[in-house]
């Protein structure tokens, strides 16, 4: 696989690469991220490789990520047109404003204009709403993003980090109205965060939405420094999930095997497990160094094994809400007492016996 094996979005017909790069990195603005410099290269070092789907948000290094995309595109116009370009909404950068953020009509458009004029750029391929407010009514929202759909300042609509029922809501609104429709979702996936199984991804895979994928390497926790066999410092300048948990450290050693098998680095195979999960279409990459960022694009020539992706399923199995776990084992069981459908078998609960029970 490669960069510019490119992948339908969701149920529309825009494509994009295989993974995106993530810019939540760029800018050293909080002290942990990448300089201006080093940012451009690894955009060099991503459009160079075929990539064309770059992610940024509004709140990433207060607007400095936009801006840094934004420098490095200017004049480059050519470039610009053959990107997926997607920013976000929804985070307030400016205190006490209490209509500086969120998903209404005055702080989308608002929110909208200032990062086009960060990004230097006329529209923005995809939309993201960031994250749920439980208080603006979802018309208005969705209206709004199909009023700039029509006046070309957006292209596509996504949701991020919304609740699977608020999104499947705007998802039938949007259809009943006509208005733009919901393509995509951006979710915390990993290893060691699978619990989008549970509602999200069987909703995206039914409603026709693609699946981008964040944090991949679980903050860092995932890409080996913290595996029992690596013996030297880690470094923990971006720790925000800690160190491994006694649960934890047993799948991130099950990484560090199943990558020796391989021949790959933990962060390759842990990149190659996400990117094949059902229902994920792009996964999201980011790195504060050209080194990292190009260390994770070996991922692309990571191939598991049935038995290796079989070792990395049972080990991060997670426990999901009900009544997602209670469907899952209860269901094909109940329904077809024994049978084998679609090619899986079934066991009869309870157990039957050959009689008639029409009586």
């Amino acid at each position: 696989m490669s960069l510019d094996s490119y992948v339908t979005l969701g149920r529309s017909g825009l494509r994009i690469s295989p993974l995106t790069l993530g810019t939540m990195t760029f800018g050293n603005d909080y002290g942990w991220g990448a300089s201006p410099e080093e940012s451009e290269k690894i955009l060099a070092a991503y459009l160079d490789r075929g990539g064309n789907s770059i992610d940024t948000a509004n709140i990433y290094t207060n607007g400095h990520s936009e801006k840094i995309i934004g420098d490095y595109l200017a004049g480059r116009s050519s470039i610009r047109e053959r990107l997926v370009l997607g920013t976000k909404f929804f985070c307030n950068l400016y205190p006490n404003d209490p209509n500086g953020g969120g998903p209404s009509r005055k702080a989308i458009v608002q929110q909208l204009e200032n990062s086009l004029r960060r990004l230097q750029t006329d529209y923005v391929d995809i939309y993201w709403l960031h994250n749920f407010d439980p208080f603006t009514p979802v018309e208005e929202t969705l209206r709004t993003l199909d009023d700039l759909v029509s006046a070309g300042r957006i292209r596509y609509v996504g949701f991020s980090d919304v609740p699977a029922w608020a999104t499947a809501e705007a998802a039938t609104i949007a259809r009943l109205r006509g208005w733009t429709p919901i393509i995509a979702l951006q979710l915390q996936y990993s290893l060691l965060e699978r619990t989008s199984e549970g509602e999200l991804i069987p909703m995206a895979q039914a409603l026709g939405m693609g699946v981008l994928p964040w944090s991949p390497l679980h903050g860092g926790m995932l890409s080996g420094k913290y595996a029992s066999a690596n013996t030297g410092p880690a470094d923990t300048t971006r720790a925000w999930v800690g160190r491994p948990s006694e649960a934890e450290q047993v799948i991130v050693d099950a990484l560090h095997s199943v990558a020796e098998e391989v021949g790959a680095t933990d962060a390759q195979v842990a990149l190659a497990w996400v990117q094949g999960r059902p229902g994920i279409t792009s996964t999201l990459i980011g790195a504060r160094r050209i080194d990292q960022f190009e260390a994770n694009l070996g991922a692309l020539d990571v191939t598991l094994t049935d038995a290796q992706q079989a070792a990395l399923n049972e080990v991060s199995a997670p426990k999901l809400n009900f009544p997602a776990d209670n469907n899952r084992q209860l269901a094909r069981m109940l329904q077809f007492a024994g049978a084998t459908v679609d090619g899986s078998p079934s066991t009869a609960y309870p157990p039957l016996v050959e009689h008639d029970t029409r009586y």
